[in-house]
């Protein structure tokens, strides 16, 4: 069988010449194989209506197997000629043919060195889109995180609000004011509760 790979053909046929001509190769010896069991079924059932006939099954089965050994040498050698035939003028595409997938190349053509410029570009382009898909994410994470940051903050401020229209209706015309006075009142508070218990536990210890 041929050694060349054969792969522009491979493009054009979606099979590879070589594998096409295996498979017509297995198929002639499968098909020779059952001839030759075929005759030699038919030699055995005409053998078996003559009377003291001194021809064994065992004779009739060597004999077809060396017949079907001398038919596969002939056509190995027929095959192989037509192998070279079918591979050099049937089933190979020209040199100066190209396939319509391929016909950008007469108009741009490019020589080895500027495809590799080309591969290291593309690479390039891609480890850029990459990094920018990265800081996409990035940047849309952030965003998110505004936006909830944002809306505490209006829940905040609205709630302020609230209490400052609170404090209007009770008279109180400074919210942050009340919040101050309320502190300090609470820090009072505080106080006394601390003065309490330390009274409280002077007594118990008396």
């Amino acid at each position: 069988m041929s050694m060349d790979p054969m792969t522009y053909e491979a493009q054009f046929f979606g099979f590879t010449p070589e594998t096409c001509m295996l498979r017509i190769y297995t198929a002639f010896q499968d098909y020779l194989f059952e001839v030759m069991q075929a005759v030699e079924q038919v030699i055995m059932k005409k053998l078996e209506g003559i009377p003291d006939c001194d021809i064994s099954p065992v004779q009739i089965r060597k004999c077809t197997e060396k017949f079907l050994c001398f038919m596969k040498g002939r056509f190995d050698k027929l095959f192989g000629k037509m192998e070279q035939l079918f591979l050099q003028l049937i089933l190979r595409i020209p040199p100066n043919i190209l396939l319509p997938e391929d016909k950008c190349q007469e108009t741009h053509p490019y020589s080895e060195e500027e495809f590799q410029l080309l591969q290291k570009e593309i690479e390039e382009l891609q480890e850029k889109y990459k990094t920018e898909l990265c800081t996409k994410q990035a940047l849309l994470a952030e965003l998110e995180e505004q936006k909830i940051v944002q809306a505490k903050l209006k829940q905040t401020l609205t709630l302020f609000d609230e209490l400052e229209n609170v404090g209007r209706d009770h008279g109180t015309s400074d919210f942050r004011e009340s919040l101050v006075s309320l502190v300090q009142k609470c820090r009072k508070l505080q106080n006394i509760k601390d003065n309490v218990e330390k009274e409280s536990k002077r007594l118990k210890i008396s």
